[in-house]
């Protein structure tokens, strides 16, 4: 009993994740203090893709990106197949889910995969780590671009792009110019940067929960929780579930009728599956403006949860089937 709790039992970052939902319900942030607010969580977002920047070895990239065919795989999961089952949903759109929620399930769909959770699952797996940097890396970075893109095309008959070509260019500015100086500067950084990994953690899920908190409380003081009914809220976690029970079988049966070994079915499996809080708060920040930006994190603060519980399951299944006296490998991020 207690082996499945400590399963099914939200990590820290969630329950952190929950109580700023609820703080900024109670006590949102307007006016002058909502705007000196935005401008922190714009300086604070720049200085979280300067760090990831830093963090990223230059040698992973290179081995990684010799593995073309697993990465393909991989980017063809994350920005192909989720955003056509994202359209499987249309249907939903105003009866079972306000537009807002419907939204942010397509914007769950586009957005690139995780980074640290996918290597961390990948080595718990025994899996292509190196692989598993490289690929979760350049969908992080593709991202930028693609997210936007996608958006503009799953969104066309919403209209809730407003300027495409606009937002591109300042997530660009906000989040890939920041990343690429921190990159250009790892060879004087990164003994820094590695010796600080515990603190710049908690640097990371800082920002995000500040994020948050700045949306929701908007969204809030805007009538988020008086126009969303609780049927929506549990639309858009059931959809979550549906996406990673379709997702997860189906990338695994690809990988393996591709005829990938197993070491790098692992990456394919994690990587392909897996959708990133972390980069999906602030680009929805540059694209989505006013109130409904709470509803449309929602979804994929739901999916964040969900897939680290089965993730957990699944790499855990992946080390037990290992051939005995395998080697651990050691995560290079």
């Amino acid at each position: 009993m207690m082996r499945w709790w400590s399963r099914l039992r939200p990590d820290n970052f969630t329950l952190a994740l929950l109580a700023t939902v609820a703080l900024a319900s109670l006590l949102p942030m307007v006016g002058t203090t909502a705007r000196v607010l935005d401008g922190v969580t714009d300086i604070a977002i720049a200085a979280l893709f300067f760090l990831h920047g830093a963090r990223l070895p230059r040698e992973s990239i290179v081995a990684g990106l010799l593995h073309w065919r697993l990465h393909l795989v991989i980017l063809a999961c994350t920005f192909v197949l989720f955003p056509l089952l994202a359209l499987g949903f249309k249907p939903l759109d105003g009866w079972l889910l306000t537009p807002e929620l419907y939204i942010g399930v397509l914007f769950l769909c586009a957005l690139p995969s995780t980074v640290q959770s996918s290597i961390a699952f990948t080595s718990m797996a025994h899996g292509n780590v190196p692989a598993a940097v490289c690929a979760a890396s350049l969908s992080s970075i593709l991202g930028v671009f693609l997210t936007p893109l996608l958006m503009t095309v799953l969104t066309e008959a919403e209209g809730s792009l407003a300027n495409p070509l606009h937002a591109v260019g300042a997530i660009m500015l906000q989040l890939l110019v920041p990343f690429v100086v921190g990159h250009l500067l790892r060879p004087w950084i990164a003994r820094w940067v590695e010796k600080q990994r515990a603190l710049l953690r908690f640097t990371d899920q800082g920002t995000i929960l500040l994020v948050v908190y700045a949306a929701f409380g908007e969204s809030v003081h805007e009538g988020l929780w008086s126009k969303t009914p609780l049927s929506s809220l549990l639309t858009a976690a059931l959809i979550s579930v549906v996406l990673l029970a379709i997702a997860m079988p189906g990338i695994t049966w690809l990988s393996r009728r591709l005829g990938f070994s197993r070491y790098d079915e692992i990456p394919i499996v994690f990587c392909g599956s897996k959708k990133s809080l972390a980069t999906g708060v602030p680009i929805a920040k540059v694209l989505f403006a006013g109130g409904s930006l709470g509803a449309i994190v929602l979804p994929i603060m739901i999916y964040h949860q969900l897939q680290l519980i089965v993730c957990a399951v699944v790499a855990q299944r992946y080390a037990r089937a290992a051939a005995p006296g395998a080697p651990a490998i050691k995560m290079t991020e």
